[in-house]
């Protein structure tokens, strides 16, 4: 069953499967909102309810987090291999350890020679099927561990490349030394890594500094629904009538 703005109601049978289109608040990890669901569904009396979310998105992003409930989360690898979109916000000319705002600066670059037919060519080169190395701030586990883990702890994990493909990316805006694109690509496919990527290929660095999923499979933000609204829905008050009925 696919949640659509109006359709969510806390009487819905959650057990037998829901896919539900979050809108991931800023700051909220992916498993925020997970945990935050799933304790709101055991207080309507579902104990022990599975839920999953099919694609994390970092903490300093928003937009498309598809959660699935019940026997929906069986359907967790299928929508997490869906085509996802994005709008990025990228500034040119510095780095960060984490390829976006988790971290300060660590280092600066030239930016001045750059225009935006560079920027353009950057992101024609950049796109199509490719290898991209993930950050080593991330959730990629290596050896049992998480490699931001190691990172943390000062040692150097060597992040395997992984097959990445990038479909579509258009330059939104330009304001140099800061950008907006638009991003489709396929799953696995790290935007803090490509802002970084198209850094280097400017001949300068670049982070992050803005995320937001736009698209997932057929779930769009325009549908997705905020956490307030679904947190509004499942603990208002049954209406008198149905109590009675």
């Amino acid at each position: 069953m696919l949640q659509r703005e109006g359709m969510l109601s806390k009487d819905i049978n959650f057990p037998e499967g829901y896919v539900l289109n979050v809108d991931k608040p800023l700051e909220w990890t992916s498993t925020d909102v997970v945990r935050k669901v799933k304790y709101m569904l055991e207080r309507l009396g579902h104990k022990r309810i599975k839920v999953g979310h099919a694609g994390t998105l970092d903490p300093l992003a928003t937009g498309v987090l598809i959660v699935c409930i019940g026997k929906a989360t069986k359907r967790v690898d299928e929508l997490m291999g869906a085509r996802k979109e994005y709008v990025a916000d990228v500034m040119l000319g510095a780095t960060t350890p984490s390829y976006d705002l988790e971290h300060e600066i660590d280092k600066t670059y030239p930016w001045k020679h750059i225009t935006k037919g560079d920027v353009e060519l950057a992101l024609k080169k950049l796109t199509g099927e490719r290898l991209q190395t993930p950050p080593v701030y991330s959730a990629k586990r290596m050896e049992g561990r998480r490699a931001y883990e190691m990172a943390r702890e000062g040692e150097e994990p060597v992040m395997r490349q992984a097959l990445i493909h990038i479909y579509n990316m258009e330059l939104m805006e330009c304001e140099l030394p800061r950008i907006r694109i638009r991003v489709a690509c396929s799953k696995g496919t790290y935007i803090r890594a490509l802002a970084r990527e198209i850094g280097e290929e400017l001949a300068s660095g670049a982070h992050l500094v803005g995320l937001r999923r736009t698209k997932s499979g057929d779930h769009t933000a325009e549908e997705a629904m905020g956490m307030e609204k679904i947190i509004e829905i499942l603990t208002q008050p049954r209406n008198i009538s149905e109590v009675s009925a």
